[in-house]
């Protein structure tokens, strides 16, 4: 194809999506799921798994392999964004409002779903092709383990925010776990990217660029950038210059963890985080988020769908072992967060709603297990098994949430 011609089917595609994505939000709002959820079923709904299913020329016709020469950047130009605006919500406030109980929730969240992701990564290994032939048995189970205890925290803290719970000690914990877990969990899955090519050397140097990537940023480029904050400004806004510049530096800090062979989420995160908080953030959130959530993010979403083939789940034993994916990411990390929460003096009512909060996946556990196949250390069928995960785990969180806790005494 040409580039006028990818031009032009580009924007069929996209025309496509944003529809699917607003029709199926339509019905999603009316069983009371966030719009979020409507897109990342849509983007599986538009893949293989069903358009392709049942009419596979207009689905190729659609999604030719060819397109994916604009999709996929764009998706990932779209990713970066939405990563930056995640850095530029992270509340270290947050954390140390109830960071005793915060801390307990989020070790249990981790080492529960990760030591059960990492055994299930074994079995895998000794008794399926879930994982390919050049995937080692120590990558293998770090990468599951990570997959299964991530906590989408952007979703989370919306959800939070959607339920009023910001200034409870059940918002607060949540949010404190969920910003620590999702640090721990981006921490394990640099360790596996960087020892993707079995030379430890290389990937020391990977895990030590990055380490004095995120030093340099949160020791020196964030007190610069608090000192220089008024010349972003003017007349107490963002400027369009101010703007440019901090879209620059997270452009870089995305370019760089790429180029040291982590991924340019890595860098669009940590260099939000550094960006100083009040009307910087405010001006950057108000005019960036909008369009990148309206926008990019369904791109990525149908990115993921295209890739996602739950016909290559053609086995009662496959879907057991889904089935234990899904039981296990949902029970091991619901259950142990809820346990982690009782032990620190939390009632019981916080407790269950906690638990349940924390097993919200959604969008960050789709980036990851994307990494995961983009870099071979998943197959595609393992890829369909974490899609379903991610779905049904976020899915169900709210309704699970509402169960658990109405019966439960107010606290």
């Amino acid at each position: 194809m040409s580039h006028t011609q990818l031009a032009i089917q580009f924007f069929l595609q996209l025309t496509v999506i944003l529809l699917a994505c607003r029709l199926v939000g339509l019905l999603a709002a009316k069983l009371g799921q966030p719009q979020v959820i409507a897109e990342m079923v849509t983007g599986v709904l538009l893949g293989p798994s069903l358009f392709g299913l049942y009419w596979p020329e207009a689905q190729g016709w659609l999604f030719p392999e060819q397109s994916t020469q604009v999709l996929f950047p764009v998706s990932q130009l779209g990713l970066a964004i939405y990563m930056f605006i995640v850095g530029l919500e992270f509340r270290v406030d947050i954390v140390q409002q109830k960071l005793r109980s915060a801390v307990a929730v989020s070790l249990a969240g981790m080492i529960a779903p990760f030591v059960l992701g990492a055994a299930l990564a074994w079995v895998f290994l000794q008794h399926t092709s879930l994982f390919p032939a050049g995937t080692g048995t120590m990558e293998a189970m770090l990468f599951l383990g990570a997959s299964m205890c991530i906590t989408a925290f952007p979703m989370l803290a919306r959800i939070i925010e959607h339920k009023k719970l910001q200034a409870t000690t059940m918002g607060a914990v949540s949010l404190g776990a969920g910003a620590v877990n999702d640090a721990a969990a981006w921490c394990l899955l640099a360790i596996v990217l960087a020892s993707r090519t079995q030379d430890w050397n290389q990937a020391l140097l990977h895990i030590g660029a990055g380490i004095a990537f995120v030093a340099l940023v949160l020791s020196v480029l964030r007190p610069l950038l608090r000192k220089w904050e008024r010349l972003f400004l003017k007349n107490g806004a963002l400027s369009a210059g101010g703007m440019t510049v901090i879209l620059v530096l997270m452009l870089a800090g995305a370019w760089f963890t790429d180029l040291i062979g982590l991924h340019a989420v890595l860098g669009a995160f940590v260099v939000g985080v550094a960006i100083p908080r009040g009307a910087v953030v405010r001006d950057l959130t108000s005019r960036i988020e909008p369009l990148t959530v309206a926008l990019l993010l369904p791109l990525f979403f149908t990115y993921s769908g295209l890739n996602t083939k739950m016909g290559l789940l053609d086995s009662a034993f496959l879907w057991l072992m889904c089935l234990a994916v899904v039981v296990v990411a949902t029970l091991g990390k619901g259950v142990a967060c809820w346990l982690a929460a009782r032990a620190t003096g939390i009632p019981n009512r916080e407790a269950l709603g906690i638990g349940t909060l924390m097993n919200v996946r959604g969008l960050m556990e789709l980036i990851i297990i994307n990494i995961g196949l983009e870099r071979g250390i998943i197959s595609p069928g393992l890829f369909a098994i974490l899609v379903v995960m991610a779905i049904v785990t976020t899915v169900t969180a709210c309704p699970i949430f509402d169960h658990l806790t109405k019966n439960q005494p107010p606290p």
